[in-house]
């Protein structure tokens, strides 16, 4: 279990947020799925719900027309950084581009949204009231972003490059084109695959779970898909789509002694 109270260094997930057609529905689903409970909140660019769990902030779900999720639709990621408007600009330098210019988010954080070169989306959380989800890495909240690409050369160099990550190979997947992202300090902050057959590049999100298998059956019995839940390496796996065909996954870690 991990509770944030401070703004993360430079670089490491510390925000999600969804996109959905119908808000009540969407909280609906995942109340079902994860417990949240719900805060309504509004800034300049709208209404929007944050998702608590034991009163911790965790996620936000916001309004968007159906036309803007058609095709895949996917949870996003947002990086930690104490000046978002330089790192904007430096991720425009070595390739990327602006989506969304930075904003105040009411007086939780400055963000803005970005595209990396292979055209994957990523936001940036500078974190002022909210220094991102406020609980991680334990049973119904996030625990892991990686980057699937069919180009995945371009999208390490950019975010060694912006970021300062080191690049580290995996021997536990020797059959995947897989690489670590790690902060300058060490700490693994998540992946890049190297996925031919991606249709196009995309952070994917990964929530921690109790139980994979009573998950996967609550997302269907919800409204939503699950595949076959599978033991991977590190977790036991299923990947799920929302309602709306928002792909995740949630995994359960083995138990530790």
């Amino acid at each position: 279990m991990s509770e944030i109270s401070i703004n993360q260094p430079l670089g490491t997930p510390t925000w999600i947020d969804l996109g959905v057609p119908d808000l009540d529905r969407a909280k609906e689903f995942y109340g079902a799925l994860f417990g949240w409970e719900y805060e309504e909140r509004s800034a300049a660019t709208g209404p929007f719900t944050l998702c608590l769990l034991r009163g911790r902030r965790v996620a936000a779900l916001r309004s968007v027309s159906a036309a803007d999720v058609e095709g895949e639709s996917w949870w996003l990621p947002y990086l930690a950084t104490d000046d978002c408007d330089a790192v904007a600009e430096r991720i425009v330098e070595c390739g990327g581009a602006v989506a969304v210019p930075p904003s105040d988010v009411a007086d939780l954080a400055r963000t803005a949204v970005m595209t990396d070169p292979v055209g994957a989306r990523f936001g940036l959380w500078q974190g002022r009231k909210l220094p991102g989800c406020e609980l991680v890495n334990e049973p119904d909240t996030l625990i892991r972003n990686d980057l699937a690409s069919p180009d995945p050369e371009p999208a390490r160099r950019f975010y060694s490059t912006v970021f300062d990550f080191t690049l580290d190979g995996n021997d536990d997947l020797p059959d995947f084109d897989f690489t670590f992202l790690r902060r300058p300090d060490g700490h693994e902050i998540g992946g890049v695959f190297g996925d031919p057959t991606a249709r196009a590049s995309r952070w994917q999100t990964v929530f921690e779970v109790a139980d994979t298998d009573e998950v996967a059956a609550r997302a269907v019995a919800a409204g939503g898909t699950a595949g076959t839940p599978e033991d991977a390496p590190y977790a036991r796996m299923a990947a799920l789509t929302d309602p709306f065909g928002t792909a995740f996954s949630i995994g359960t870690r083995p138990a530790t002694d």
